[in-house]
């Protein structure tokens, strides 16, 4: 009974803190996100050796232990413990999920730590970022290793994962908001072909305070999925927050192969976001420089990632996405998983801003 209680008590006091972030954020910023960055930082160091995510496997061994122990409560006739201590458990893992990192889903915009000014735009102001980040991604496209038919030659996973683990600290020294962990990126060993099924190519787990991605990720676009994982690890629960963290952790990157992710995906959200509004302009633009060699290989880049993620389609995504919209909106993300995409409005407020 005790257990029970314990058990409601802090699924309690979750609520209540979700209660009270939403309503007074200013009370509670920036202060909890720096103690979160710092619980997070903590966590991930019991870990940070690990080239694969700890969650990853300790999670199997969890269902497995959950299994076995249900089947032998049974033969024992002490269901109802069994029932209570999992209970116990599930509430107090949950209070650490939400304490310790979910309620930075309540924070003030990045746009206000970064001082920038997003809002609305008009298409024309979008066909004008998006060809600056087709052009940008151009630029470098030809320096990243390729093939002799012009397919991007995949890296070192592990060595990419380390560099996107450390890629907010040249950042930092001019947005303090970046400021944290800067431990590796870690490879979803057991989950990660599942996830991609289910249409998700990476996951930061405040559990473990480790940020992780399936090694199935294209090539191009995976220095960036990489950098957003690593941008959740620093308090940045949003999105389209995350993404555009990665876009600034990329482009401000030594590593070629980060830049031209960056501004890969730069074009590739503009574009997308062009081409729901206006088609017609978005093919203007996409034909534009047809007899640019650079973006060529851009538009290549572009089908062979397509050619990738084509092969983990499947009926999951659609349960994976309701899933994943829900929490997003319970936890004030109004557009749920559209505010992915929702970072071309920093994207566009970026480039106009002529930084």
């Amino acid at each position: 009974m005790k257990k029970t209680l314990f058990g409601i008590l802090l699924l309690i006091i979750d609520g209540a803190a979700m209660f009270l972030f939403k309503r007074f954020p200013s009370f509670f910023f920036p202060s909890y996100r720096n103690f979160s960055k710092g619980w997070i930082a903590f966590l991930s160091s019991f870990s940070k050796g690990l080239p694969f995510a700890f969650w990853d496997i300790a999670m199997v061994i969890a269902i497995i232990s959950l299994v076995i122990t249900f089947v032998i409560s049974i033969r024992k006739h002490f269901i109802l413990k069994w029932l209570t201590t999992v209970f116990l458990i599930a509430s107090v893992l949950v209070t650490i999920v939400i304490c310790g990192w979910m309620l930075n889903h309540y924070a003030p915009e990045l746009s206000e730590e970064l001082d920038l000014e997003v809002k609305q735009y008009s298409v024309d102001e979008l066909y004008e970022s998006c060809e600056h980040y087709l052009l940008k991604a151009a630029e470098y496209s030809s320096l990243i290793e390729r093939d002799d038919e012009g397919h991007a030659i995949a890296g070192d996973f592990y060595q990419i994962a380390k560099i996107a683990g450390s890629s907010y600290e040249k950042l930092s020294d001019t947005y303090p908001v970046f400021k944290g962990s800067n431990v590796r990126v870690k490879r979803l060993t057991v989950v990660g072909e599942y996830l991609m099924y289910n249409g998700i190519v990476g996951i930061f787990m405040p559990i473990s305070g480790e940020a992780g991605v399936p090694y199935s990720v294209p090539t191009v676009p995976l220095p960036f999925t990489m950098a957003h994982e690593a941008g959740h690890r620093l308090g940045l629960a949003g999105e389209e927050e995350a993404n555009f963290a990665a876009f600034l952790a990329c482009i401000c990157n030594d590593d070629i192969r980060f830049i031209y992710s960056g501004y890969y995906n730069a074009f590739s959200y503009t574009f997308s976001s062009l081409y729901k509004i206006d088609q017609e302009k978005a093919l203007e633009l996409y034909h534009k420089y047809d007899e640019d060699i650079n973006v060529t290989l851009v538009k290549l880049d572009r089908q062979d990632t397509s050619n990738v993620y084509k092969k983990y389609e499947s009926p999951l995504k659609e349960v994976s996405d309701q899933i994943n919209d829900t929490y997003l909106k319970t936890f004030d993300e109004k557009e749920g998983i559209q505010s992915y995409g929702m970072v071309s409005d920093y994207l566009i407020a970026w480039y106009l801003s002529g930084r």
